[in-house]
């Protein structure tokens, strides 16, 4: 080292002399409290999350009931899914067919919504709260009440179709019905959703509904070709919530029909749940689990793959 970058670097303040030869006595300080702030939900994340996946992967490997030491199997539980177990096929077409139903149908009703919560009128603080209230309902209370909505005798939705004279039906206690009355009652919650969609449309610019206005274009011009391409990255985000969560739906066979009738609302997560509490099959129900984290995974990775093709992105050549 020379005389003179010696000079130079005494005459160097001391933040810049600091920075060049290693982090400040500050920064350690700063980084060491975060890693403490931070160590709860590292903690918590390892030990009730990824240690729980980690003993899952290992027994869905062995052949274990409760009361019995686990045998080691292979993927012979993996094989049995696809070759000696029909209620794992019957359950995954039911929640596919709910998925299919129930996501298309609560993003168009919560979009539908958030697009009137979003116009200008009186009391537009009530109408949202109302909309919203039924989120707040507990889920076991949800399934209760919609128990009684459906209930042959004396719901609601018979009794407002005997006043029409129109035909009723057995909704939930008909092998036919039972999907497609869940998947309308999946409507009855779609305050998040809504909340969502509705930040999203506040957030679209209004000099874009201007210009197109200007262009001689009416309220379905500036639907088109300005809400629907700048909500598509919330539509996104909430297409992949819903679909992960109708994956792992459970209440509603769990308290209302208990996969009935003749397993006609066996869904996929209250099958792994019989399997793992009332057969105690515990490395079967492990086996169950991944595959379900699997072929999950492979439906997200496959609408990221797809989002190329239709979200657009205001700033996406900053991608």
């Amino acid at each position: 080292m020379t005389q003179d970058t010696l000079v130079r670097r005494s005459a160097e303040p001391p933040t810049t002399q600091r920075r060049r030869f290693g982090v400040s006595g500050q920064a350690r300080l700063e980084r060491r409290w975060g890693l403490l702030l931070a160590a709860p939900a590292i903690i918590g994340f390892v030990v009730f999350t990824l240690v729980p996946m980690a003993a899952s992967a290992i027994l869905s490997l062995t052949d274990w009931t409760i009361g019995s030491a686990p045998s080691f199997v292979g993927i012979e539980n993996y094989t049995k899914m696809f070759t000696n177990d029909p209620l794992f096929l019957k359950s995954l077409g039911v929640t596919t067919y709910y998925t299919l139903g129930a996501v298309p149908l609560t993003l168009i009703v919560a979009f539908a919504i958030a697009m009137l919560l979003n116009a200008k009128v009186r009391g537009l603080g009530v109408y949202r709260t109302v909309y919203y209230l039924p989120t707040l309902v507990p889920s076991v209370a949800n399934a209760v009440l919609w128990l009684w909505i459906f209930n042959p005798d004396f719901g609601l939705l018979n009794s407002t179709l005997r006043q029409l004279g129109l035909p009723t039906s057995n909704w939930v206690f008909s092998e036919e019905a039972v999907v497609p009355s869940l998947i309308l009652m999946s409507t009855w919650g779609f305050g998040n959703i809504m909340v969502i969609f509705l930040a999203g449309l506040q957030g679209v610019p209004r000099h874009l509904y201007e210009a197109v206005a200007i262009d001689g274009g009416g309220s379905w011009r500036q639907f088109r070709h300005v809400t629907l391409p700048m909500m598509t990255p919330v539509l996104f985000y909430n297409l992949v919530t819903s679909i992960i969560g109708t994956f792992q739906v459970f209440n509603q066979a769990y308290i209302m029909t208990q996969g009935g009738p003749n397993n006609a609302s066996t869904f996929y997560v209250y099958y792994l749940y019989t399997t793992a509490f009332t057969k105690s099959e515990m490395g079967y129900a492990s086996a169950l689990a991944w595959a379900l984290f699997v072929l999950v995974m492979v439906i997200t990775v496959a609408l990221f793959r797809s989002s190329s093709r239709w979200v657009y992105y205001e700033m996406g050549a900053a991608r």
